[in-house]
């Protein structure tokens, strides 16, 4: 059995990972490391709280010593890293806590990473050499795009982070980055674009909006509606990570997009138009909510991968379009919150 550390797994994607990783390999053991901030929440992983090659640990990934033991007493032979402070608007208001986590978190585990697998530069220990550090980042590193839609973030993309998020995350990369190069552990950085399915956090655009329809209330859209973000299904990313995990080239780094560009205007609409289907209103159509609110300062424009890398070397492909993803998603918030339909 290897066992394998999953940071923030209790968040959104680390909890649609985990059931799915443990379902797919038996012969792997996780420990979940998650500090249970705001984002967090332990009901997400209901389902394999039970799983005997499961544990859980309540724990700040600053926190050298906490570890420190985990690697020690789990033998860790493997990190997939999602914990991070991840919410622009959150970031604009504190940035210092988007430091700590995303920069300060993820040099702790790195380096204690490489001081339990590695006895020097470039040499792994004879028990750990196919041990890999996977870290999960996001397409907001790369900045904003124009509004041509030939024109896509690449692996080769420069780097111009616009928030406080952004510019942490980069930041937590180049950390891996320097790792790989100057002492040759095996990382692999992901970059994918907007997650969403199942177990969102509230605070996100698509439960947002539909928390807000089924309420009743204002369904609040920044500016003019017309930002552009490139959509990606949370299991899809999941099968994404998955596959850089196992078969990515070391120091490598994979773009992971759904290739499904929308504006948020059309978002809501279609968000509104399905519940207006599935859940009818009795005051009128939901699209009657949307409001328009100031626009957040630095909002990029527009958010594009191109996932031909990930496509081409490791066969990888989106399984959900938006359309059909969405579907699945706002039933399963209709089931959270106990609508009919």
């Amino acid at each position: 059995m290897i066992t394998v550390l999953i940071t923030g797994g209790a968040g959104f994607i680390g909890s649609n990972f985990i059931p799915y990783f443990l379902e797919k390999y038996p012969d792997y053991n996780i420990v979940n490391l998650d500090l249970l901030t705001y984002a967090g929440n332990l009901n997400n992983l209901k389902e394999v709280q039970n799983n005997l090659r499961y544990k859980f640990i309540k724990g700040n990934i600053c926190n050298r010593e906490l570890v420190e033991y985990i690697f020690e007493e789990f033998n860790i032979k493997g990190v997939i890293h999602f914990a991070a402070e991840s919410h622009v608007d959150n970031s604009i208001k504190n940035p210092e806590v988007f430091i700590k986590t995303n920069v300060n978190g993820t040099y702790t585990l790195i380096d204690i990473a490489k001081n339990y697998w590695m006895k020097a530069p470039f040499k792994y220990k004879d028990e750990y050499k196919k041990c890999r550090f996977l870290h999960i980042s996001t397409d907001e590193v790369y900045g904003t795009l124009p509004e041509d839609p030939n024109v896509l973030f690449t692996e080769k993309t420069p780097y111009a982070p616009n928030s406080p998020y952004s510019a942490s995350k980069a930041s937590s990369d180049m950390i891996v980055r320097s790792y790989h190069h100057t002492y040759g552990i095996n990382t692999i950085i992901t970059n994918c674009s907007n997650n969403y399915g199942p177990k969102q956090h509230d605070e996100k655009l698509i439960p947002t909006i539909i928390r807000n329809a089924l309420n009743g209330n204002p369904i609040p859209i920044y500016g003019d509606g017309k930002n552009i973000r490139d959509w990606l299904y949370v299991l899809d990313h999941c099968n994404g990570i998955d596959l850089t995990y196992h078969k990515g080239k070391a120091g490598e780094t994979y773009n992971i997009g759904g290739r499904n560009e929308r504006t948020n205007i059309y978002i809501a609409d279609k968000i509104c138009e399905i519940l207006n289907e599935l859940h009818s209103r009795k005051d009128g159509d939901y699209k009657d909510l949307i409001t328009f609110v100031k626009d957040r300062p630095g909002h990029d424009k527009r958010y594009a991968i191109d996932a031909s890398k990930i496509e081409n070397e490791l066969g990888w492909r989106a399984n959900e379009n938006f359309e059909s993803g969405i579907l699945k998603t706002i039933k399963w918030y209709l089931k959270k919150y106990k609508y009919a339909f």
